[in-house]
């Protein structure tokens, strides 16, 4: 499109007020998906505010709100003499060899950079050998699986292994109360679906999992950073928190804060999203207890998957929440997709059969791989601080100077793809961070963090490159 064409940005606006919230939100989320889907591209300059405004007949405020909220998110850039411009991407490539735009929060997945060590995707690489053994046994148990396999809250076999997990963790649960996903990722869009409506309030620590903060944005909330339910004027319509081994840095919540959380969820009658995907891979081997365990009422739903404990391709994940919730989440998935494939459900009752040889084999894994990656960035990156992590895929670092965007430009040019902190920040903040995974093979983070050494060596920390970040797991 011809960015100084006012008529043709207006045609692909189409009717972005026609959905329920503040303005700036609608006509921020369709600006957002007309940028992630290429249509408008990196550098294109957008009309003037008031220019804008008076063709959508809306206060010059909302347009300003948009533009601002899409600057934070580094999807635009606005300069005193150069107007507003679409921002430009951190990859070099913005189309796949087929001409068709490629959404760059999906960049490093749909095509990943030829000769380059990603660190940018914390999901175990490759399967272990009980995911062939478990697949074995499900194909066992195919002739008698339930006929036609359309089960959108999931195969019962699987809803009863995961009630069965839960009560055994000391929170009684019926499968009434399970709803299999595919994936977490699912898990969140389908609560998020259900639960926010455009101009809503979520509340998300930070740093947090990036991914939701996707999720919320796409449904046009307003994200808030909190450390509690407490910390926000208005009731929100949804809390996120990972309590258990939390992506980005790996911390872990006490016995104590879990229990006040619980409470001020039901006190204050907010959903609160228990996110457990990585609750599994503490590095001392406890399993702390799920936030329902301390709730009185049903406003906890708890989220998981197997997708970061076994193997990042087998798309099993699932919802823990009050049957009439629950319910009402299936409907919802029924919409989209019928139901996950039958397969790899039946694969997860064998591997939830066997979790606690799978959590140890793993976490002995992860374990000596975190305390080698640790000694490579004390050697090698003296001036980089981090605390280590309590359990999961991923360390948290702090750069001494500069911003982690700049550097992680330099850091591609030099074969290491690494995610910025802007990303794990509802806000944008943790500029000055970026978050390093230890999934790879000990020689391979060797070599990881020597590039990155000589990467930070070349690298002098003046200027910014505002670009939005590929889609980071």
């Amino acid at each position: 499109m011809n960015g100084t064409n006012l008529a043709d940005l207006v045609d692909l606006l189409g009717r972005w007020a026609s959905g329920r919230g503040p303005l700036y939100l609608l006509l921020a989320a369709r600006l957002r998906a007309l940028i992630d889907d290429g249509v408008l591209a990196p550098g294109e300059a957008l009309p003037p505010d008031r220019v804008l405004a008076a063709r959508l007949a809306v206060g010059r405020g909302t347009v300003v709100a948009a533009y601002e909220l899409l600057r934070q998110e580094g999807r635009l850039t606005r300069r005193q003499g150069s107007g507003t411009r679409v921002a430009p991407l951190d990859l070099s490539a913005t189309r796949a060899a087929d001409g068709v735009p490629a959404n760059p929060l999906l960049q490093h997945l749909l095509h990943p950079p030829d000769g380059v060590l990603l660190l940018t995707c914390a999901a175990p690489v490759d399967p272990p050998g009980v995911v062939a053994e478990a697949y074995a046994e499900a194909a066992a148990l195919l002739p008698g699986a339930y006929g036609l396999g359309y089960q959108p809250a999931g195969h019962p076999a699987l809803r009863e292994a995961l009630a069965a997990y839960y009560t055994e963790r000391g929170l009684p649960t019926a499968p009434e109360e399970i709803i299999v996903t595919t994936g977490a990722q699912q898990a969140l869009t389908l609560v998020t679906g259900l639960l926010v409506s455009p101009g809503d309030t979520v509340l998300a620590e930070t740093p947090t999992y990036p991914g939701a903060l996707e999720v919320f944005r796409h449904a046009a909330a307003v994200v808030r950073p909190a450390a509690s339910i407490e910390d926000t004027r208005e009731r929100p319509a949804l809390a996120y928190f990972v309590p258990t081994v939390r992506n980005p840095d790996g911390a872990v919540m006490d016995n104590l804060s879990r229990r006040r959380l619980a409470g001020l969820a039901a006190a204050y009658d907010v959903p609160l999203i228990d996110d457990e995907v990585r609750a599994e891979l503490c590095f001392s081997g406890e399993r702390p207890p799920p936030l329902a365990s301390f709730a009185r009422g049903e406003q906890v739903i708890t989220i998981g998957s197997l997708s970061k404990l076994v193997w990042g391709g087998l798309r099993v994940g699932w919802i823990r929440a009050a049957a009439p919730l629950a319910s009402r989440l299936a409907r919802l998935r029924a919409v989209h997709d019928l139901g996950g494939e039958v397969v790899s459900q039946l694969a997860a009752v064998a591997l939830l059969r066997r979790l606690d040889e799978v959590r140890a084999t793993q976490v002995c894994t992860l374990r000596a791989r975190h305390d080698h990656l640790c000694a490579e960035l004390r050697a090698c990156l003296p001036s980089w601080t981090f605390t280590p992590a309590r359990g999961g895929h991923t360390v948290w670092v702090r750069l001494p100077r500069g911003d982690a965007d700049s550097f992680a430009q330099v850091a591609l040019r030099h074969g290491v793809a690494v995610p910025p902190g802007r990303s794990f920040d509802p806000r944008g903040g943790h500029a000055d961070h970026l978050r390093l995974h230890f999934l790879l093979p000990e020689e391979d983070l060797s070599r990881a963090v020597h590039t990155l050494a000589v990467a930070w060596d070349s690298y002098r920390g003046d200027g910014r490159a505002v670009s939005r970040q590929p889609l980071i797991v």
